[in-house]
């Protein structure tokens, strides 16, 4: 079903429930893969997955339209891994250096994200990236967003963007030469 459907039949009580559903079943895979290659464990993108589609559900009615509706979830995915990212590293009072530590051995210890080990050591250069450049490279390497619709996403210029991400790969390479 197209978003512009589900918008419509979101909109009218009797259908509600059935159109937030399906909005759920279309996005939640996406949603929860965008958030688990952030945050890393699994209990923890899986909470905020439901946490994003919560905010969903409250705000839809809500929603203008002028963005395309997996923006504006991918948006609200976002922001919430940023805020668990960054309220984890004020609730324990712990250097980037020790979060990006835990980060690794969930990694390490994930058969979901582990992989082989060219894979394994990809994520572990990842990992080493500031958060914001951590999103960036994700969105453009891993789910292959134009760098268009990661600007409506993230509310930054494509030019910023583009900047981020090259950074960003320069950063893997430098670690990954390393290592």
């Amino acid at each position: 079903m197209e978003d512009k459907d589900l918008l419509e039949k979101f909109a009218q009580p009797e259908s509600r429930n059935m159109a937030f559903n399906q909005l759920v079943r279309k996005y939640q895979e996406k949603v929860y893969w965008h958030i688990r290659k952030m945050v890393i464990d699994h209990d923890d993108a899986d909470d905020l997955t439901q946490d994003v589609f919560l905010k969903v559900w409250k705000n839809l009615e809500n929603f203008r339209q002028d963005a395309q509706l997996y923006t504006w979830i991918y948006r609200i995915a976002t922001n919430e891994c940023l805020s668990f990212l960054s309220s984890k590293k004020r609730k324990f009072f712990l250097p980037l250096h020790d979060i990006t530590a835990e980060l690794t051995e969930k990694v390490e210890a994930s058969p979901d994200l582990a992989g082989d080990e060219v894979q394994l050591k990809l994520q572990k250069a990842i990992l080493q990236l500031p958060d914001k450049q951590r999103l960036v490279f994700n969105m453009k390497y891993f789910e292959d967003l134009k760098y268009e619709e990661m600007s409506e996403i993230l509310g930054t210029s494509v030019g910023a963007l583009k900047a981020s991400y090259h950074i960003a790969v320069k950063k893997i390479e430098e670690f990954l030469k390393r290592d």
